[in-house]
């Protein structure tokens, strides 16, 4: 398929959100980012897709204790990975997540320093 193409464009996405991965990875606790690194092998994918089901089923039951809101992305991001459809508005909301993360992080850290000049 020619530059440009269908083909490349899902390349791309999939490269997205393959960085944005390996950027929580490297952030991650040992143990945690392992598990991460086990679930993005390409042979994990049945197990990607059972695990994001399950995810996304328990983020609609998020009224129930222990479950909630916060196992959709989860779910979300771990059927991204398989789901060519879901790859480009996920890895865009996560790169733009991060953005958003590092605007916040700077403002409050200007707002300290300011506080501190006083």
């Amino acid at each position: 398929m020619p530059p440009g193409g269908e083909n490349d464009c899902g390349h791309r996405h999939h490269r997205r959100l393959d960085r944005a991965l390996g950027r929580w990875e490297r952030r991650l606790p040992q143990p945690i980012a392992a598990l991460l690194r086990a679930l993005r092998a390409p042979s994990a994918a049945w197990l990607r897709g059972g695990i994001g089901i399950l995810l996304l089923l328990g983020g609609l039951f998020s009224f129930l204790p222990v479950l909630g809101l916060w196992m959709l992305p989860l779910g979300l991001i771990l059927l991204a990975y398989d789901i060519p459809l879901l790859k480009r508005p996920v890895g865009r909301a996560l790169v733009g997540g991060e953005r958003l993360w590092r605007t916040w992080r700077r403002r409050a850290a200007a707002r300290r320093r300011s506080q501190c000049e006083r």
